[in-house]
């Protein structure tokens, strides 16, 4: 039986091999390697995703295995950002993007959406405890507001607001 960690006396071996595994290994390493060092992480992460381009993977190998190195290496949101300019920096050299910022604008679309489904819900509810169906005539209008922010606003209004009129003055100013 071989364990990953064998693997660490033999880097080298590693940065040579063209088998995609190599890579996943690699990934590996580095995560617990840079535990506690997200500079050195996002080093790592950018190093490992430019060698899945370096090594002539096609496309959708580089998608998957950067969806692991992505797992692996998380990164906190600035260097995440960093990581991502430096990324599509580097896609535009090689005129080769992949793995590109518009899958991960999409994502996040996809969260913010779930977050702003998820008010909504929450806010019918209340509505629907708090005033009745006089409260869910409210929906209409509410259900067109994007920000999620003032939806959140609108949530936490429900608890305090003591009439409907009240509620609205949160969303109508």
């Amino acid at each position: 039986m071989v364990k990953l960690l064998d693997y660490e006396q033999n880097w080298n071996i590693l940065e040579g091999d063209r088998n995609p595994f190599a890579t996943v290994v690699m990934a590996h390493l580095k995560a617990l390697e840079t535990r506690g060092n997200p500079g050195q992480r996002k080093d790592w992460k950018f190093n490992l995703t430019r060698r899945l381009y370096e090594r002539g993977f096609e496309r959708k190998d580089i998608l998957n295995l950067f969806r692991f190195i992505d797992w692996v290496l998380m990164l906190p949101r600035a260097l995440e950002e960093q990581f991502q300019d430096e990324l599509e920096s580097f896609e535009r050299d090689m005129q080769m993007p992949y793995v590109t910022s518009i899958e991960r604008n999409a994502e996040e679309r996809g969260r913010q959406e779930g977050l702003r489904t998820a008010t909504l819900e929450a806010i019918e509810l209340g509505l629907e405890l708090k005033f009745g169906h006089e409260g869910l005539a409210l929906m209409s209008a509410i259900s067109q507001i994007e920000d999620l922010e003032t939806l959140r606003a609108i949530r936490g209004a429900i608890r305090t607001a003591s009439a409907i009129a009240e509620l609205q003055q949160t969303y109508q100013d």
